[in-house]
């Protein structure tokens, strides 16, 4: 059957298509992306967009940086996809590449997403603790409450909120969930001594930008040490550079066994990556998992270059400055319109969010901001969320700022 061929910019035919043939499993919004630069937009009917969401913190380095499009098309002209039989080199040097970045690293899995990453920790943490001679009932993992590690049927188990695991039980059991930055409840579920990790996010993306409070990862460090059990720290919205430092845990001075990593390891091409530490470094041997993708030689090559760039001093400058321009306009856009009732996370992971009154209308809010020519996310029905390119520039900071106030005031004039 021949596809349907259709008028280039045809926005309504183009929506009828994904309303056709799409699972209904998204709500896209009425537009339809065609190109990007830097941290602007454009739609199939020209119409421009400051991009304060960067594809879900995966365009850390906005779009179509021409050192990843470089690094793509040179890769491309030679080798697309070996499968793990073979070795190729783009995915040899950054394995030893993030070794040596993450500091505490001695070997690394390379798949295609977070929820993979995540799914191959889990199974890690398992085979780790049946080396240890632990019998199943005392491989629990404790997870915390607002959390979200993916959409597998573990991940999804291990993600805390029970709107993402509705109608898909019977869920794997081996998971103990407590309320986030409590560590006497961590401790209290620690103690029968049948925890074999503590897995978390440094900052709670999906559960509404929710940094953890000082003073927490260490205690959650220790809690792990004095009971046995391993720390895995799921960065793959927080890393790469997006708190303000290449690893988010490096701002809270501790050491994990386990980081995993997807969304701006890229840059926008699909890649994950499970960072293991010397506790578990060797405890899957030959034929313990696999994956046909992963390790693919095009996204390993822009992987590389993406990671050296986001590891760079001045973007760390750069984002620091940037949270401060655009927490203060969030702070400011506030308290002038009462909309939001405060602004929390990390670096250039922010979370504004709303006032009671106006409690469950995040994605009305967000339409406003479109048809401003702003693009921003929701955490939850109750947060805005911007998570903008980690080298936005000074000039878009200030124009998303001045469209999300005139958005604000649409949605206020609605209320």
């Amino acid at each position: 059957m021949n596809a349907t061929t259709l008028p280039a910019g045809d926005t309504a035919a183009l929506l009828d298509l994904g309303r056709q043939y799409y699972l209904p499993i998204y709500r896209p919004r009425e537009l339809v992306l065609e190109r990007g630069q830097g941290s602007r937009l454009w739609d199939s009917t020209g119409r421009e967009y400051v991009d304060l969401a960067a594809g879900i913190a995966v365009c850390g380095l906005g779009h179509n940086d021409p050192d990843l499009h470089a690094a793509l098309v040179e890769q491309a002209g030679k080798l697309w996809h070996t499968s793990n039989i073979f070795y190729s080199e783009p995915p040899l040097r950054l394995a030893e590449e993030l070794v040596k970045a993450s500091r505490f690293a001695e070997r690394v899995f390379l798949c295609n997403s977070g929820s993979e990453a995540n799914e191959v920790t889990i199974k890690l943490v398992r085979k780790w603790a049946t080396a240890q001679g632990r019998p199943p009932q005392e491989r629990v993992i404790v997870t915390f409450r607002g959390s979200f590690h993916g959409r597998t049927l573990a991940a999804v188990t291990a993600t805390a909120q029970p709107k993402y695991q509705a109608g898909y039980e019977p869920l794997p059991g081996g998971f103990r969930y407590i309320d986030f930055n409590d560590l006497v409840q961590l401790e209290t579920a620690m103690a029968a001594g049948d925890v074999a990790a503590v897995m978390l996010e440094p900052v709670q993306g999906e559960g509404g930008v929710m940094p953890a409070a000082p003073g927490f990862l260490r205690g959650v460090r220790q809690l792990c040490d004095r009971y046995g059990a391993l720390l895995v720290l799921d960065e793959i919205q927080c890393g790469m550079g997006r708190t303000g430092t290449l690893f988010a845990h490096w701002q809270d001075e501790v050491v994990p066994d386990i980081v995993t990593l997807a969304k701006a390891l890229g840059g926008g091409f699909p890649i994950g990556a499970m960072l293991a530490g010397p506790k578990v470094a060797e405890v899957m041997q030959f034929g313990a998992h696999g994956t046909t993708f992963g390790g693919n030689p095009l996204a390993a090559a822009v992987a590389r270059v993406a990671l050296r760039k986001l590891a760079a001093p001045e973007l760390a400058a750069n984002v620091s400055r940037q949270a401060h321009a655009l927490r203060q306009g969030l702070e400011m856009i506030g308290a002038e319109s009462g909309v939001f009732r405060q602004v929390r996370g990390r670096g250039l992971m922010l979370g504004a969010v709303l006032a009671p009154e106006h409690a469950a209308r995040a994605g009305e809010l967000l339409d406003h901001a479109a048809a401003h020519g702003l693009l921003a996310l929701q955490a939850g029905p109750d947060v805005l969320r911007l998570v903008p390119a980690l080298n936005i520039t000074d000039a878009d900071v200030a124009e998303g700022l001045k469209r999300l106030r005139a958005a604000v005031a649409d949605f206020r004039g609605r209320a």
